[in-house]
C-alpha cells in the first residue's frame, strides 16, 4: 500500500513514495493486539539547514553526484524537507508467498544533466542510486559506493545548496507502474478486523490473529490475507488433482501432503480453514487407498517376477539334465547363456523377491549351470583325446594312401584303397580343420592312383572297340535261336556263337554289363528248354507219375465203394465225408493223369 506523506499543495510534483509491509503475527506471538512495524531505515543523507522553504516539503530527495574519482566518489543528497525525510522502501520480507506480488515503491527520478541549473557540476547520466543504510545506521552526508570499473575526471568542486529554483527546473519523473488489481476473493468472510488493525480469522468455535496490515483499509488487509489462503487452497486442489493420475506415486503424493501440512500449520491466513483441512484429508485418504493399490500391484509384479524366475530355472534344469550322448552342446550352451541374460534382466527390471526366496532359486541355477558346464568341459576333454587319437590314425591311412598312388596292380590297389576308405569311416573325426586337410591329403593320392587306372582303361577301351562290334553281331545271331524249336540243332549253334563270343577277346569296360546279358539270356532260354526236355524223357519221372496215378484209382475205387455201403445204411454224416473224400481223390487223379501226358 502506498501512502503520500504530504497533502500540500505541492503535490502536483513527485510524492515521496513510502511503502509500508503488512506484519503478520509469528505462532509464539502472546498478543494478538500487536503490531510489529518494519524497521525504518536509517536516512540516507544528513538533513539540510533549518530554514529550507517548506513548500518544498513534498518534494523527493535529490541526489546530485559528482564525477567519481578513481579512489573515492562523494554522492551529496539534498533532502527535500529538512524535517522530514523519506524513508527507503523495504524489501519484501522472505515469509510472504512468489504468488503473491507485494506492492512496489515509485521508481525515483533519474536525474538529467541537461536539467541542472547553470554553474551546476554536471552529473553522470546513468547515476545509480544510493545503497540503502541499514537499519539504526547513523545518517551520513557522505556515502562510499564501490568504484566505477573506467577511470573518470577528478570530482568538481562542490557547489551551493540547491534552492526551489532548481527543483522547478526540474523535469517531472515518469509516472508509476500501476499496481496490479486482484480478484476480490470470497474467503475474506471468514476474517475480521479489529479497531487496531489485527486481523483474525474463524478457527473452529473461536478465532485467532493471523497479522496486520498498516496503512491498508480493513478490506484490503482481509484480501491479502484471504490470497495467501486462497493458494493455500490451490496447492492442496492441485494436490487433489495429482493424486487422481496413476502415474504419481503415493510416495510423491505423502511428500507434497507433508509439505503442504507444513505450510499450513498455524498459517496466518484468512479462509474457511475447516474447508481446506477436509479436502487435505481427502487428500491423505487418497494416498492410502493409493497406496494399498501400489501394494497390491507390486505383490502382481513380485508373483509374475517369480514365476518367470522359476520358468528360468526349470529350463536351466532340464538342459543340464539331459543325457550327455543327446546333448547339442552348440544349441544347449545358447540357450544356457540366454536364460542367464534373461535372469540378469529380471534382477534390473523386474520386480524384486524376497531375499531368501531369490537365493534360493539362484542356488538351483546356479548348480544347473555348473552341473552343465562340467558335462560340457568333460565333454570337450574326451573329445580332444577322440580326436587325437583320431589324426593319429587318419595320417597313418594318408601314408599308406600315399604309397598305393603309384601302383601298377589296377585291380587290388583298387582293392586295397577301398578297405583304406572303410577305415578311414571307422576312425572318427578330428577337429574339423585338421580332418579337412588329412581328407585332401587321402584324396588327392586316391584321385592319382584311380586317375592313371582311368587312362589305361581308356586306351584299353579303344582298343577293345572291334571286339565289340563282333560280339553285338553275335549276340544277334543267338537272339535268332528262339523261341528254341528244334532243341538239338539250337544247342549245336549256339555252341559255335559262344567258341567265337570268346574268341572275339574282350570289349570295352561300359558295354561289358549289356552284352553280357544279352548272352545270359540266350543260354538261359536254351538251358530252359533242355531241362523240360528232359523232365519228359526221365524213365524215373515217369514211373512215379505212373505209380501215384495208379494208386489214386484204387483208393478212389474204395471210396466209392464205402460211400455205397453209406447210402445204403442212410448214415448221412459218413455220406458227407466220404462225398468230400471222393471229390478230392478225383481232382488228385486228374493231375496225375495230366502229368503222365506231359511226360508222354
Amino acid at each position: 500500500m502506498t501512502d503520500n506523506p504530504s497533502t500540500t499543495g505541492a503535490e502536483a510534483n513527485d510524492a515521496t513514495t513510502e511503502v509500508e509491509t503488512p506484519v503478520e503475527t509469528s505462532a509464539d506471538e502472546t498478543s494478538a493486539d500487536e503490531v510489529v512495524q518494519a524497521p525504518e531505515p536509517a536516512p540516507e543523507a544528513a538533513p539540510a539547514a533549518e530554514d529550507t522553504p517548506g513548500d518544498l516539503a513534498a518534494e523527493p530527495a535529490i541526489v546530485v553526484e559528482p564525477a567519481p574519482a578513481p579512489a573515492k566518489e562523494e554522492i551529496i543528497e539534498v533532502p527535500d524537507d529538512p524535517d522530514e525525510l523519506a524513508p527507503e522502501p523495504e524489501a519484501e520480507p522472505a515469509s510472504e508467498s512468489e504468488s503473491e506480488p507485494e506492492p512496489e515503491p515509485a521508481s525515483e527520478p533519474e536525474s538529467d544533466p541537461e536539467a541542472e541549473p547553470a554553474g551546476q557540476p554536471e552529473s553522470d547520466p546513468e547515476t545509480e542510486p544510493a545503497s540503502e543504510p541499514e537499519p539504526g545506521a547513523e545518517p551520513a552526508g557522505e556515502a562510499e559506493p564501490e568504484p566505477a570499473a573506467a577511470p573518470v575526471p577528478a570530482p568538481p568542486k562542490p557547489s551551493a545548496a540547491p534552492s526551489p529554483k532548481m527543483f522547478a527546473a526540474r523535469p517531472k519523473p515518469p509516472a508509476a507502474a500501476p499496481v496490479q488489481a486482484h480478484t476480490p476473493s470470497d474467503s475474506a468472510r471468514f476474517g475480521r478486523v479489529a479497531e487496531d488493525g489485527t486481523v483474525f480469522v474463524k478457527d473452529g468455535e473461536g478465532e485467532r490473529a493471523v497479522g496486520s496490515y498498516p496503512g491498508a483499509t480493513d478490506e484490503e488487509a482481509l484480501q491479502y490475507f484471504a490470497r495467501k489462503y486462497d493458494e493455500l487452497y490451490a496447492a492442496a486442489d492441485l494436490l487433489t488433482q495429482r493424486a487422481a493420475l496413476p502415474e504419481v506415486t503415493s510416495k510423491d503424493l505423502a511428500e507434497g501432503l507433508t509439505g503442504l501440512r507444513t505450510h499450513i500449520g498455524e498459517a496466518n491466513v484468512v479462509g474457511d480453514l475447516v474447508a481446506l483441512t477436509a479436502l487435505v484429508d481427502g487428500v491423505e485418504s487418497q494416498i492410502t487407498s493409493k497406496r494399498e493399490s501400489e501394494s497390491a500391484a507390486r505383490a502382481a509384479a513380485k508373483a509374475e517376477a517369480l514365476t518367470v524366475r522359476e520358468d528360468l530355472v526349470a529350463q536351466a534344469e532340464a538342459i543340464a539334465g539331459q543325457p550327455v550322448e543327446r546333448i547339442q552342446w552348440k544349441t544347449s550352451s545358447a540357450t544356457m547363456r540366454a536364460l542367464l541374460d534373461s535372469w540378469k534382466e529380471q534382477q534390473r527390471t523386474g520386480a524384486r523377491l524376497d531375499k531368501d526366496v531369490e537365493a534360493a532359486l539362484w542356488q538351483r541355477f546356479s548348480r544347473a549351470r555348473n552341473s552343465f558346464d562340467k558335462a560340457r568341459r568333460t565333454h570337450f576333454a574326451e573329445l580332444e583325446t577322440t580326436r587325437t587319437a583320431a589324426r593319429s590314425s587318419k595320417e597313418k591311412l594318408v601314408k599308406e594312401a600315399q604309397a598305393l598312388a603309384t601302383s601298377k596292380d589296377w585291380a587290388a590297389t583298387a582293392g586295397a584303397f577301398k578297405r583304406l576308405m572303410d577305415q578311414w569311416r571307422q576312425a572318427g573325426r578330428a577337429s574339423r580343420a585338421e580332418d579337412d586337410a588329412l581328407w585332401e591329403q587321402f584324396k588327392a593320392a586316391q584321385d592319382s592312383f584311380f586317375a592313371a587306372k582311368d587312362a589305361v582303361v581308356a586306351a584299353e577301351d579303344e582298343e577293345y572297340r572291334a571286339n565289340l562290334e563282333v560280339k553285338l553281331g553275335l549276340l544277334a545271331e543267338a537272339e535268332k535261336l528262339l523261341p528254341v524249336q528244334d532243341l538239338e540243332a539250337t544247342k549245336a549253334a549256339l555252341r559255335v556263337i559262344q567258341d567265337k563270343w570268346d574268341a572275339a577277346g574282350k570289349v570295352p569296360r561300359a558295354d561289358i554289363d549289356r552284352t553280357e546279358k544279352g548272352m545270359r539270356r540266350v543260354e538261359a532260354a536254351v538251358r530252359e528248354a533242355d531241362e523240360k526236355k528232359w523232365r519228359r524223357t526221365n524213365p524215373e519221372v515217369t514211373a512215379r507219375a505212373q505209380s501215384l496215378a495208379t494208386q489214386l484209382e484204387a483208393s478212389l475205387a474204395k471210396v466209392e465203394e464205402e460211400l455205397a455201403q453209406a447210402q445204403a445204411k442212410g448214415n448221412s454224416t459218413k455220406i458227407a465225408d466220404l462225398t468230400a473224400k471222393l471229390e478230392a481223390q478225383r481232382s488228385w487223379l486228374e493231375q496225375a493223369r495230366g502229368g503222365l501226358s506231359d511226360i508222354g
